[in-house]
C-alpha cells in the first residue's frame, strides 16, 4: 500500500504536472480549495482561474435562476460545471487545448451558520478531461460536515476537494482506491460523505450503485438510497416533510410475504394519518448486515439483485447500517418527517427485547425513548409457526423482565398488529424460498411475485442454476 500523500505533495504534485489547467469555482465556506493550490506553489501552472459568487444576483447572473430556489444543491452545481467548462474550452481552447486537460473543480456548499441553527451540507464535483481535447468525465459527491465551528467545517471542506480533485486526476482507474482517499487526512467525525456519482467518458463501466455502497462499507455514510428506477438518490431530496413508511427485510428474495407487508403496512399507516397512499413515501430497507455473506463480505450480484427486483416492483430502497431500529428512527429525524411508520416481523420485534438493546447507552429504557417518539408508529406483521399457530402482539412472549415494559409499549397506543393481511401466504418464508430456488425445487415461483420469479429464472439470481431452455422435471 502507498503512503498517502500530505495535502501539499497532493496539490504541488497538480500543479507541477504541467497538463493540468482549469478553474475553481466555490460558493459557500469560502475558497478552500483553491486556497491549498495556493499555498503549495506553482500554482499558475495549473489555474486559469478562481471564482466566488457569494451574491445570489451575482450567481443568478452568471448560472442562471433556480427554479427550486435552492442554490446548495445538485443542479446548481452541474450548471457551475457547465458554465466554467464552457468557458475554459471558448477562452483557452486554441492557446492550451491542445497540450493540457481542462478541468473545473465546483462547490456549493452551507456550512454552520452563526446560530447553529442550519445543516451543514455541500456539493462538490470535478469535471476534467482524461487527454487534451477529449470528452469529460464527471465526479460529484455530497457531504455531511459534522465539526461544530464554521472554521473546522471550512477546513474539512478544503481537504475534500483537494482529495477530490487529486483522485480525479490520478485515481480514476482505481475507483475504489478513489472512494477510500476522499478521506485522506479526514475521519468520519468530521465528514460524511452520502453520495457519489461517477460518469463521462472515464467512468463508463462504473457501476453508481455498487459505489455507493462503497460508501457504506468504508463507513463514510450510515444509508444510501435508491429510487424507483433503480437511481441513486440523496435521500434528503426524498424524504423531507414527508409521511414515511419503512417496511424492513432481507427481501432475499422478495416473496408475496414481503409485498403482503408493503401493501398492508402503507394502507393501515394512511389510515390512522388521514393520507392518501399516494402521498405516503414507502421504502423497503435492508441492513447491510444481511449483505453479507458467510465469509463477511458483499457479494455485489446478490446486492444488485435485491436492488433491481424491490425498483422493478416500484419500491424505493434504502440500505443502512443501523441494526436496531431507533437508530433508524433518529436517522428519518433529521429529514423533519411528520409521521413514521416501521413495519416489523415478530421475529424482528423481538429483538428489541435483547442484550444487543439493553447493552446500548443508557439502556433498554434509552433506545426504546428514542425509537418509540410521539411520531412513530410500529405495526406488526404476524408469524405462522409450523406447527400452525399464528403470532401476534396478543400471544406474543418476551423475556419476563420485559413483561412490564413491554405491556407499557403497547399502552402507548404507538404499536400494532397490521389489520387484513393475507392468511392464505403465511406459511411462505423467504428462507425457505431461497433453498427451493438454489435446489431448483419446483414449486417456488408460486411463492414470489411474477416479475420477481421472471428475473430470478432469467438472470439466473440467488444462486438459481438456471437450466437454460428447460426446466429439471425429476
Amino acid at each position: 500500500m502507498e503512503a498517502i500523500l500530505s495535502l501539499r505533495q497532493k496539490a504541488l504534485k497538480i500543479n507541477l504536472a504541467k497538463r493540468f489547467y482549469g478553474t475553481f469555482a466555490e460558493i459557500g465556506a469560502g475558497q478552500e480549495v483553491a486556497r491549498h493550490f495556493f499555498q503549495a506553489g506553482g500554482s499558475s501552472g495549473s489555474i486559469a482561474k478562481t471564482i466566488s459568487a457569494y451574491d445570489m444576483t451575482f450567481s443568478d447572473s452568471i448560472y442562471g435562476k433556480e427554479p427550486s430556489g435552492r442554490y446548495v444543491s445538485q443542479t446548481r452545481l452541474l450548471r457551475m460545471l457547465d458554465k466554467e467548462f464552457q468557458l475554459l474550452e471558448e477562452r483557452l481552447g486554441e492557446t492550451r487545448g491542445k497540450n493540457h486537460q481542462f478541468f473545473v473543480f465546483a462547490n456549493t456548499v452551507a456550512a454552520l451558520n452563526f446560530q447553529r441553527t442550519n445543516e451543514a451540507h455541500g456539493w462538490l464535483g470535478m469535471r476534467f478531461q482524461d487527454a487534451p481535447g477529449s470528452e469529460v468525465s464527471d465526479v460529484v459527491i455530497h457531504v455531511r460536515m459534522l465539526d461544530p465551528q464554521n472554521l473546522l467545517q471550512q477546513d474539512a471542506l478544503g481537504i475534500m476537494g483537494l482529495n477530490l480533485a487529486y483522485a480525479s486526476m490520478f485515481l480514476s482507474h482505481d475507483p475504489e482506491c478513489f472512494i477510500r482517499s476522499l478521506m485522506d487526512h479526514l475521519d468520519t467525525s468530521r465528514i460524511e460523505v452520502n453520495f457519489i456519482r461517477f460518469g463521462g467518458k472515464v467512468f463508463k463501466e462504473i457501476d453508481n450503485r455498487l459505489m455507493n455502497l462503497q460508501l457504506l462499507k468504508e463507513g463514510y455514510t450510515h444509508a444510501i438510497m435508491f429510487d424507483e428506477q433503480g437511481e441513486v438518490v440523496l435521500a434528503n431530496d426524498v424524504l423531507y416533510k414527508k409521511d414515511v413508511l419503512v417496511v424492513r427485510g432481507s427481501y432475499r428474495p422478495p416473496t408475496l410475504v414481503s409485498m403482503d407487508m408493503i401493501k398492508t403496512g402503507v394502507a393501515n399507516f394512511a389510515k390512522d394519518h388521514g393520507k392518501k397512499v399516494e402521498d405516503v413515501v414507502t421504502i423497503s430497507e435492508i441492513t447491510i448486515s444481511t449483505l453479507k455473506a458467510d465469509d463477511g463480505d458483499i457479494t455485489k450480484e446478490d446486492f444488485l439483485a435485491r436492488v433491481d427486483l424491490m425498483c422493478a416492483m416500484g419500491q424505493k430502497v434504502l440500505i443502512t447500517n443501523y441494526p436496531q431500529y431507533y437508530k433508524l428512527a433518529n436517522y428519518f429525524a433529521k429529514f423533519n418527517v411528520p409521521h413514521l411508520g416501521l413495519v416489523l416481523g415478530i421475529y424482528n420485534f423481538q429483538q428489541i427485547f435483547t442484550e444487543e438493546y439493553a447493552n446500548v447507552e443508557g439502556g433498554i429504557l434509552a433506545a426504546l425513548g428514542q425509537l418509540f417518539r410521539h411520531n412513530v408508529k410500529v405495526y406488526i406483521y404476524p408469524y405462522k409457526s409450523e406447527q400452525g399457530a399464528i403470532e401476534t402482539l396478543a400471544n406474543l412472549k418476551v423475556p419476563t423482565q420485559f413483561d412490564h415494559l413491554f405491556a407499557h409499549i403497547k399502552a402507548m397506543k404507538q404499536i400494532d398488529d397490521v389489520a387484513n393481511y393475507n392468511k392464505d401466504i403465511l406459511h411462505i418464508y423467504s428462507s425457505k424460498v431461497l433453498q427451493m430456488v438454489v435446489n431448483n425445487e419446483p414449486g417456488w415461483e408460486a411463492m414470489v411475485p411474477p416479475e420477481v420469479a421472471k428475473n430470478i429464472n432469467a438472470k439466473c439470481l440467488f444462486g438459481h442454476p438456471c437450466f437454460i431452455g428447460k426446466k429439471n422435471k425429476e
